[in-house]
């Protein structure tokens, strides 16, 4: 079993990990998920991800999600600024993100919240830029307009986090020094469309995430009418990702050793602060 997966990806901060945070963690250890990438959502969950992310021996990002742009203070930015700089020498510190673009959630794409959540991704990929950071972005139906601000004002290149676009668009990122993160949702047979890029795209182009405890992959997963029966949603945590990363490796006929080697030579291109292979 390969011993080095990287998890680009996970919230082990969440309400869902209140209980058993560190237990969570060590399972994913043993089942071969060497480094987690844990990313932050919002100004009160900063220094708990940092402080995590050193407990664990893992690394973080810290940033203003769209879905939390809402109830964000333009002063956060200044506070991230400060933040960013005061920790710019932190190895575990390894980008700004969560960040991005959500055109999915109907109360977010209102002109006035569209336009909010516009400005906060756009403040905080120029604060990537100031300091010479790579940044994870959120995906949801947004790839053009978040594609427009990054040629814009370019970075060092960075994830599009949940990829599900077009190879199109897939390819505009990978020409702008990003990698492509595939999960739980490619594990899903009826993901046709996510499958046929899973398979197709540049190998060097993708990394494995989780997002745990979110976006459980297909064994995990209950229907609304399971739920309503009483049958619980999986919660989704890192040690899934081998499991999920089999999956890729399925489509694309190839090693589960081969992918974990690729995925992370290209984890460790785009987040450079990720420790190197087998520590």
């Amino acid at each position: 079993m390969p011993s080095s997966w990287i998890d680009t990806h996970c919230h082990l901060d969440a309400p869902a990990f209140a209980a058993d945070r560190l237990a969570v963690r060590a399972a994913a250890r043993a089942a071969g998920v060497g480094h987690c990438v844990l990313v932050a959502v919002q100004r009160g969950n900063w220094q708990a991800v940092r402080d995590l992310a050193h407990a664990t021996g893992d690394s973080y990002a810290l940033g203003i999600h769209p879905l939390f742009t809402p109830q964000a203070q333009e002063a956060d930015i200044a506070a991230l600024r400060a933040m960013l700089v005061q920790w710019q020498d932190d190895p575990h510190l390894v980008a700004v993100g969560e960040i991005g673009l959500d055109f999915f959630v109907p109360a977010l794409v209102t002109p006035q919240a569209r336009a909010r959540q516009q400005w906060f991704y756009a403040q905080q990929v120029q604060l990537a830029r100031d300091l010479g950071l790579p940044v994870i972005v959120h995906v949801r139906q947004s790839s053009d307009a978040l594609l427009k601000v990054l040629r814009a004002t370019p970075v060092p290149g960075g994830i599009a986090h949940a990829f599900n676009g077009s190879r199109q668009q897939a390819q505009a990122f990978i020409q702008l020094g990003f990698k492509l993160g595939f999960g739980g949702a490619m594990t899903f047979e009826r993901a046709l469309k996510l499958r046929d890029l899973a398979r197709h795209l540049p190998l060097d182009g993708i990394v494995l995430e989780t997002d745990a405890p979110d976006m459980p992959p297909q064994w995990l997963y209950r229907t609304a009418a399971e739920r309503l029966a009483g049958q619980p949603q999986g919660r989704n945590t890192s040690a899934e990702l081998p499991r999920i990363a089999q999956v890729l490796a399925d489509l694309r006929g190839i090693s589960a050793s081969a992918l974990a080697q690729a995925t992370g030579t290209n984890a460790r291109q785009v987040l450079r602060g990720l420790p190197a292979w087998g520590e």
